[in-house]
């Protein structure tokens, strides 16, 4: 996380910022690896799923996990700022580290964080659930994943967004991010 303490979020609501999509991080005897993985909030825990086929999951039971949860992020240039001569480019970020300890989801709960997901994420007026996938084709794809929670054990959060900036140049990076967003919309 970023060093600058003006940097750091209220800590009240970062465990449920922290229900996003991670990059899971483990040190195992074959050597350090990653994985990518939902996270939901349940509780004071996260809970997620990873499917049995990768690399990471027979090291994640039993282990000590550093979860990272990017936010919106993006480059800005010092030719936003009130003054170029005098800045460098930088970075606008938010991002959360997770650190704690893994323990298997039961098979009922494995199901309570995939229900969550779709709750989540699902679009409406018409929104999945499980009632409308055949339960066998259900029960075959929950052979292929396997469920697991993580117990908070640590929770640090950037939010760097200018903060430190004069009105000035942060009116200036809101410009420039506008105009590139405008670009966007008429591409």
């Amino acid at each position: 996380m970023h060093p600058n303490p003006a940097f750091r979020p209220d800590e009240a609501g970062l465990l449920d910022r922290a229900a996003g999509f991670a990059h899971l991080f483990v040190a195992t005897p074959v050597g350090p690896l990653v994985a990518h993985a939902p996270l939901t909030r349940h509780g004071e825990e996260l809970w997620l799923h990873l499917a049995r086929a990768n690399r990471l999951f027979p090291h994640l039971a039993g282990a000590t996990v550093l979860a990272s949860v990017a936010g919106p992020d993006g480059y800005l240039t010092p030719n936003w700022f009130a003054r170029a001569d005098d800045q460098v480019p930088t970075w606008n970020y938010t991002a959360i580290e997770i650190e704690g300890m893994v323990r298997p989801l039961s098979r009922d709960d494995l199901l309570t964080q995939l229900d969550t997901l779709a709750e989540r994420h699902e679009p409406n007026p018409n929104p999945w659930t499980r009632a409308k996938t055949d339960p066998a084709k259900i029960d075959a794809m929950l052979r292929a994943i396997g469920g697991f929670a993580i117990t908070v054990t640590g929770l640090r959060g950037t939010d760097k967004l200018a903060q430190h900036k004069s009105a000035a140049d942060r009116a200036g990076m809101i410009a420039g991010l506008r105009a590139l967003a405008d670009a966007m919309e008429r591409a």
